[in-house]
């Protein structure tokens, strides 16, 4: 099932607003609100279902708007970084996935994982890009940000995603199915 350059222009669309809102869920309470990330939720569904180049048009758009809108994140250095972590977040999910074509729940965890893996690395290197290698931005720095303090988001993300997409399969808004062709 192809879906039409307008649908997957509303769905970008639609998947910008709600990451535009969603951080409002969480923003409360800043630490965990950074801990579950909650932009990154719109830009894998965004690879996942209409393909990297929405996903990384997406994934950089989103938090240099939302910084310039509502000052979250801060647009130097953190709103830079992620707009270049989220952009990998949405090119590596989407072409990952849409690789082999095979639209099922493994497809899915491996795009997740390879997308965060690129995604993480990338937001390492703008970070040091931006604030410059050693004092300023430290490997422990990179081990925290990326990784320990991500931890629930992480967990979040690979249980809540997949189940989306599981959801929009059965309904047939999108392709997706439970097992491979090969299995």
């Amino acid at each position: 099932m192809r879906q039409s350059k307008t649908r997957r222009l509303t769905t970008t669309a639609m998947l910008l607003a709600l990451g535009l809102v969603l951080p409002f869920l969480t923003g409360q309470i800043p630490q965990i609100g950074r801990m579950l990330c909650p932009m990154h939720i719109p830009v894998f569904l965004c690879g996942l279902i209409c393909g990297w180049p929405y996903g990384i048009a997406l994934g950089f758009v989103l938090p240099l708007l939302r910084g310039a809108l509502f000052g979250m994140p801060a647009l130097f250095p953190n709103g830079i970084a992620m707009a270049f972590e989220l952009a990998a977040y949405g090119l590596v999910s989407g072409l990952v996935y849409f690789r082999k074509g095979y639209f099922c729940l493994r497809s899915c965890y491996v795009a997740l994982i390879t997308a965060m893996i690129a995604g993480r690395v990338v937001w390492g290197l703008a970070r040091c890009a931006l604030l410059g290698f050693g004092a300023p931005f430290t490997f422990k720095m990179f081990v925290a940000g990326a990784l320990l303090d991500a931890i629930p988001g992480i967990i979040l993300h690979l249980l809540l995603i997949p189940a989306v997409m599981l959801a929009l399969g059965k309904t047939g808004l999108v392709p997706f199915r439970t097992k491979t062709s090969e299995e």
